[in-house]
């Protein structure tokens, strides 16, 4: 076989999607014999200066990949092609599995830095492949569902429809952002794909090349109208919004003989406010008073947030780019570091980057209100006062309990969201959400810095083999 062949058959979302020093560690693991159980944890370190939370999505992907994890023989093959990876390494390869315990919080959860969002216990090699992916599966979407939170949260309730398939960054991602958004409480996308693998409602009007093919725009209006004929939407600003919204009024007229109804009507430039204001008295005028308006254009929580403030007769929204980038954050610093290995915490002490060692839990305190009051981080088994955030999902590979489905992580950041301080649910930074250590925590880590304290490495290290 060629080796474009042999790249053709290799999986895209395979064990090979991964950055390359994940494949190094572990021949240098195997060679060494060492695999006991390594614990890591995925978390966040900062959050970003826009935001006052995140919103956590990924986890369905991300225990897809471990459950399915496994090396093919066209990868195996593709490895040894390169020169890197000596024979006994790549001959454990075929029986490679996940194997291990995870833990996490609940897709739809509300978290802040420091927190762990995961917490993966498994044989070493296993965990530590593993890494590239799990951040790249939870990062993109708990990214793209706290921008999609915040959009949520400015609406004011109105719903909103995930418009961003053509500027995603790759097909994943357009994918992946339609499933966070929607997660995070968008009513719906454009994104057929997404609609068929996932079941999120999918909404589509028509676009300006529609009304401009046609030698005359009201002509268009009627090829569209019945076309569909239960839920026709028209787009209105194709060349003169006001005159647009008088030639449907007619339109609608006409049409009722054949029992077609103008659901709605869109807007996309100018100023949304203003030309919802009077296409709304037009249609109001002409008896569409059912008619709704929807509106789209560069849209983000700032200008959902402006046209709500002006009451603007605006019912329902398409966001596309600028959440599913989320442009404002598009990146969150995230780390999934060693915490234990073989049983004794381990911790990283750079400066700036320093870490906690061991298996942590997160306790969250409600007020008489049921709004979050304070979250305490701590080592498991220690128990606080609160709501353990991290829950079982697989124990030796397997699934603990059947995942909630798209619908109940929904319904969960819904409930989430509710339980916001309301200075949280503002769009402007507000105080920092009070994230406390739990003195044993504190005390572990002393401890693991006293066994491993820092020193010169032994020479006996440095020798060469033999």
């Amino acid at each position: 076989m060629s080796n474009d062949a042999a790249v053709r058959n290799l999986p895209q979302a395979g064990a090979l999607l991964t950055d390359l020093y994940e494949l190094t560690m572990l021949q240098a693991y195997h060679a060494s014999g060492m695999n006991d159980t390594a614990v890591f944890e995925l978390f966040v370190r900062e959050l970003p200066p826009t935001r006052n939370f995140l919103l956590v999505a990924g986890l369905a992907q991300a225990v897809e990949f471990l459950t399915q994890l496994r090396f093919t023989d066209a990868e195996i093959a593709w490895l040894e092609s390169t020169g890197r990876f000596g024979k006994p390494f790549l001959e454990s390869l075929p029986g490679l599995r996940f194997t291990g315990d995870l833990d996490a919080v609940p897709e739809g959860s509300i978290c802040f830095a420091g927190e762990p969002i995961l917490r993966l216990a498994a044989p070493l090699r296993e965990a530590q492949l593993v890494e590239s992916r799990l951040m790249n599966l939870l990062h993109f979407q708990t990214v793209v569902a706290s921008k999609a939170a915040r959009c949520v949260l400015a609406a004011r309730g109105k719903p909103l429809i995930d418009f961003g398939l053509r500027r995603s960054h790759g097909a994943e991602a357009a994918l992946l952002s339609a499933r966070a958004s929607y997660v995070a409480g968008f009513a719906g996308t454009a994104t057929t794909l997404a609609g068929a693998l996932f079941g999120i409602p999918t909404f589509g009007t028509m676009a300006h090349s529609f009304i401009q093919a046609h030698d005359d725009e009201a002509q268009a209006f009627v090829h569209f109208a019945r076309s569909y004929t239960g839920n026709a939407a028209l787009l209105l600003d194709t060349y003169d919004t006001e005159a647009a919204a008088h030639k449907v009024v007619e339109l609608a007229r006409r049409l009722r003989s054949e029992s077609i109804a103008i659901a709605s009507v869109r807007l996309d430039s100018g100023d949304l406010a203003a030309h919802a204001r009077n296409v709304r008295r037009i249609l109001d005028a002409g008896g569409l008073q059912q008619t709704t308006i929807f509106a789209s254009g560069n849209l983000d929580e700032n200008r959902l947030a402006a046209l709500a403030a002006s009451n603007a007769p605006i019912d329902a929204f398409g966001v596309g780019t600028r959440m599913n980038v989320s442009a404002d954050a598009p990146f969150l610093d995230c780390a999934y570091k060693l915490t234990e290995y073989a049983g004794r915490g381990r911790r990283k002490r750079s400066e700036g980057k320093a870490t906690w060692p061991g298996r942590r839990q997160v306790f969250r305190r409600y007020d008489s209100e049921r709004r979050m009051e304070g979250d305490i981080v701590t080592l498991e088994g220690d128990a606080q006062p609160g709501k353990p955030l991290l829950v079982p999902v697989l124990r030796g590979g397997r699934m603990e309990a059947p995942l909630p489905t798209l619908a109940e992580a929904r319904d969960h950041a819904r409930a989430q969201l509710g339980t916001l301080p309301p200075a949280l649910s503002e769009l402007h930074a507000a105080p920092d959400y009070p994230v406390t250590i739990a003195p044993a925590l504190r005390d572990y880590a002393e401890q693991v810095d006293r066994q491993l304290p820092i020193a010169p490495a032994p020479s006996v290290y440095l020798d060469p083999p033999g």
